[in-house]
């Protein structure tokens, strides 16, 4: 009976008190590495999808995680509340791409190691992958970084096919890499990595695609027009 009262009180009453001084500084360098993330996610990510706009979420991600996890810290009671709080708590976010869930993940991982007060270890991390993450993306430069997306949408109620829509690609490309495809009752949708030697060839898939459908429609985008 004691030790459960014992128990009881050591809940209700061990809390650590939170310096306000460490947690500003601690707030402002996670909006500091939260931008920084965000700068290199727009300028190296790869995802297809407006990386701006998703990119500016993660300084409202990392600065309230890094929240949660000062207060928390100071009260056992609160984590045990927490960990019962995130047990009804679902993330619907829609994520296309790993690249974003992995963005994501980074911008939590310095959530969490500030609101632990870590600065040293996660500033260092941080720096640390970014960093590989560059080499990795200027060694890894090619001839894709040149080249352009084919958004190719067919008419309403068309038999044009993804298989003939690929195939035209191929006669008129150099390169052809499918990346997305959307097929709808009456529609489809490709949106494909191209490479193409001259604008003639740009002509002739216009031609060659109005001939298979009159009501289709074909877009051309820098490869970093997603951006």
């Amino acid at each position: 009976m004691k030790t459960a009262q014992a128990a009881s009180q050591f809940f209700a009453t061990e809390s650590i008190p939170i310096i306000i001084f460490e947690f500003g500084l601690n707030l402002l360098l996670a909006a500091l590495l939260a931008w920084v993330l965000e700068f290199f996610y727009v300028r190296y990510g790869r995802a297809l999808s407006d990386r701006r706009a998703f990119a500016r979420n993660f300084m409202l991600i990392t600065t309230t995680t890094m929240i949660i996890i000062s207060i928390v810290k100071s009260s056992l009671a609160l984590s045990l509340g927490l960990v019962g709080a995130l047990s009804i708590v679902r993330f619907r976010a829609a994520i296309k791409e790993p690249e974003e869930l992995a963005y994501l993940f980074l911008a939590i991982a310095i959530g969490l190691g500030l609101g632990a007060n870590q600065r040293v270890v996660t500033v260092l991390g941080v720096a640390v992958i970014l960093f590989l993450l560059t080499v990795r993306a200027i060694f890894s430069r090619d001839s894709s970084d040149h080249n352009l997306f084919a958004r190719i949408k067919s008419g309403s109620g068309s038999s044009l096919s993804p298989e003939r829509i690929v195939e035209l690609l191929k006669k008129h490309c150099s390169m052809v890499k499918l990346r997305r495809l959307d097929c709808q009752a009456e529609q489809v949708e490709a949106l494909c990595l191209v490479e193409l030697e001259n604008f003639e060839n740009l002509s002739r898939l216009k031609d060659e695609l109005k001939k298979e459908d009159m009501e289709a429609s074909i877009s051309f985008i820098e490869n970093q027009g997603f951006v």
